[in-house]
């Protein structure tokens, strides 16, 4: 507890968790969730900008894998360039494009994890973006990253009520 926590009170602790709890409606259904602190926002950007090495080769593995079959063929050499580390397809690094890949990955699923389980005996805290993959198609995905951005982050205009 905070020194400023406490200073509130026991009322403000009873009712902290609401106090920081927003709710969104996506697909007829309401969604809660918890507004992060600073440090928890922190903690989401570094995870989203360095994402782990093995995520990274390990996507790079998989989107290279069919451009690797063509690497003697003289009918692509034109458009792919194959270095040490790294292929290059019309002047895209596969590698770049793997990292970006699992920055994307990496904030779909800690923004997920901001939701509020609808039973307080389940936790967010292990779920995987092959979870969310297997729930959700890539559009949903992208959507409820929307709401949740926009529920963590309100924009001026919606602060006013405007």
């Amino acid at each position: 507890m905070s020194k400023l926590s406490a200073t509130l009170g026991e009322k403000y602790q009873s009712k902290r968790a609401s106090i920081f709890t927003r709710t969104f409606e996506l697909g007829g259904h309401t969604f809660k969730v918890h507004i992060p602190s600073i440090a928890e926002a922190d903690a989401i950007y570094q995870k989203v900008m360095n994402p782990p090495d093995e995520v990274i080769d390990a996507l790079y593995a998989k989107m290279v894998e069919p451009l690797l079959t063509f690497k003697d063929s003289a009918s692509i050499e034109d458009e792919v360039e194959y270095l040490d580390n790294d292929v290059v397809v019309k002047g895209r690094s596969m590698r770049e494009a793997a990292k970006n890949k699992a920055m994307t990955e990496a904030k779909i699923t800690e923004y997920i994890k901001l939701l509020v389980p609808e039973n307080s005996e389940n936790t967010m805290d292990d779920i995987t973006y092959a979870d969310i993959e297997t729930e959700f198609p890539l559009p949903i995905q992208l959507s409820l990253l929307e709401k949740i951005a926009e529920v963590i982050s309100p924009s001026y205009k919606e602060s006013r009520g405007n």
